[in-house]
């Protein structure tokens, strides 16, 4: 039985569970991937000490002082995506196909003469950074515990008048300091948490204040007890994007050194769907009564819809040193994005036990606005041209995931989420290499790789740590390694060019239904997971003319 320290503890938590933002949601619109022209996505994005592309925009500024003329371009971007689950009973694989104008720009290039070679280049471009188009679904999952009994580590402590809907009370609009997480009010209200009996060590009665989920753990010395069993499903739909409208200044000194800066105006939509179930045997379901429970069977389904939009800005500072005709070192840091960002979410339940309770529940429509500081960046390159006709580059860029900071409206820093985001978030590193050959004057080839590490720390991604959500959405996937391969043409007349690409990407992530974390018999239990592994295809196209 629940004692009186587990209800001192949970209630010392309860900070943590009513939070209207999380580390979760700044890791979720802060990953990017490689997105741009054609020849800059079939080298690998391998273009920080090449420039000379209307990528460089949003990469490295220096980049556009290597142009000797102006440039216009416009690319297309065709995305097929294939997402499959494993390990679990009922695997699925999900496709979906669709596209993008992944960049459109200018670049007008002016040479002020003298004595020593100096050009002046500007340049606007709009380019689409990231895309969150993903689907994925699975059943089968296997369970030691329950979403209920998770929440109930953050509903102890709450006097059960605070979730019940009264006479001119609506628990969702409550705005006292007696407010409760909107997802235990939800839970309460669907049967899925109980208030039940305890005494405290001191022979106190807390009877409204401890409550019960529907997992039923084994009892050493209770045989007659049957512990629960069951399985769990998911299903997650996301779409939405991070456009980027930048604006460069750079230019040359003597075909030697290269500088650039650059500002972005980004702008961010990401729309989740998502729906998480459990079928449930041998549970603590509530008692077709007033109040209690009582063993049975059922279940309940968790639906969540959530909206993130935003608008940011963010500054680039780049440099490029051609020591010798034969090699280009760059190099470019990139200041956080400086988010505004409004977040509107919705959860809705339905259940089914054995005891004659069912029903539905939502919870009203919530909206809150708050701030974000992304990673800021640094990245490195150097390039070789070999025998006139032949281009290696090599980049390093690096990733602060872990120095992001999430805010109030009015700016205001609060401490347990950046430490969250340092408990949860590592920097990550990503290493890519390009090459281009030219057959012809006219025709070229490419190829790259790149290779993406993890931005999560290993006892996050090993479930040995509780991860916070805000909402009614206590799901979350964390994406391990990623890898792309790359290839591509290029052919120029006259002027105009036409380059085409293919870029695979290969991605592992691991969903979890809710955290693990430690129930009131002091055991750690690990949420129904699930692997999800992206693999998929782009074919890019961009069309242009230099003049």
């Amino acid at each position: 039985m629940k004692k009186a320290i587990i209800l001192a503890a949970a209630t010392l938590a309860l900070p943590a569970a009513i939070q209207a933002q999380s580390a979760i949601d700044a890791y979720n619109i802060s990953t990017g991937e490689l997105r741009g022209t054609a020849r800059f996505m079939s080298m690998a994005g391998a273009f920080t000490a090449l420039g000379g592309d209307l990528s460089t925009l949003n990469q490295n500024p220096a980049g556009i002082g290597v142009y000797r003329g102006s440039d216009i371009g416009f690319t297309l971007d065709i995305n097929m995506m294939n997402s499959k689950t494993s390990g679990i009973g009922s695997p699925f694989a999900r496709s979906q196909t669709h596209a993008d104008v992944n960049n459109f720009g200018y670049v007008g290039t002016y040479n002020l003469g003298g004595s020593t070679p100096l050009t002046f280049s500007w340049g606007a471009s709009y380019s689409r950074v990231a895309s969150f188009q993903r689907r994925y679904q699975g059943a089968g999952m296997s369970m030691g515990t329950s979403l209920s009994n998770y929440i109930t580590t953050f509903t102890d402590g709450i006097d059960p008048s605070w979730l019940q809907f009264g006479e001119g009370y609506n628990p969702y609009q409550e705005r006292s300091n007696n407010a409760a997480p909107w997802l235990s009010i939800l839970a309460y209200n669907s049967g899925m948490i109980t208030p039940v009996s305890a005494i405290s060590d001191e022979g106190l009665p807390y009877e409204t204040s401890i409550y019960d989920g529907l997992w039923q753990y084994p009892v050493d010395g209770q045989p007659q007890i049957t512990p629960t069993s069951g399985s769990a499903a998911m299903s997650v739909h996301e779409q939405g994007y991070v456009d980027e409208y930048a604006i460069d200044f750079g230019g040359s000194v003597a075909n030697v050194f290269y500088w650039g800066i650059g500002l972005g105006i980004t702008d961010l939509s990401l729309t989740q769907n998502s729906y998480y179930e459990e079928n449930l045997q041998n549970a603590n379901v509530p008692a077709n009564a007033a109040t209690g429970i009582e063993e049975g069977n059922g279940g309940f389904g968790l639906a969540n819809w959530r909206h993130t939009s935003g608008t940011g800005f963010n500054a680039k500072f780049g440099v490029i040193l051609k020591p010798v005709n034969e090699l280009r070192i760059g190099l470019a840091v990139h200041t956080p994005t400086y988010w505004s960002v409004t977040t509107n979410y919705q959860g809705d339940t339905d259940f089914n036990y054995s005891s004659g309770v069912k029903g539905s529940e939502h919870t009203d429509e919530a909206a809150y606005d708050w701030r974000l500081n992304s990673p800021w960046k640094l990245t490195a390159g150097i390039a070789g041209v070999i025998g006139g006709r032949g281009i290696l580059s090599v980049d390093y860029e690096y990733q602060a995931f872990g120095d992001m900071k999430t805010k109030d409206a009015g700016g205001y820093e609060y401490d347990y989420y950046t430490d969250d985001v340092k408990n949860y978030f590592k920097s990550s590193n990503m290493l890519r290499i390009g090459g281009e050959f030219r057959v012809t004057p006219n025709f070229s080839v490419r190829a790259g790789y790149a290779y993406q590490t993890t931005n999560v720390k290993d006892d996050v991604k090993n479930s040995n740590v509780e991860v916070y959500t805000a909402g009614t959405n206590p799901a979350y996937t964390l994406d391990s390694d990623t890898q792309y391969i790359t290839c591509g043409l290029g052919y120029r007349i006259s002027g105009f060019y036409i380059d085409a690409a293919y870029v695979h990407k290969h991605r592992s992530s691991t969903y979890h239904a809710f955290s693990s974390f430690k129930d009131y018999d002091g055991f750690w239990y690990d949420a129904p997971q699930a692997k999800v592994t992206d693999n998929n295809s782009q074919v890019v196209l961009t069309v242009g003319y230099k003049f």
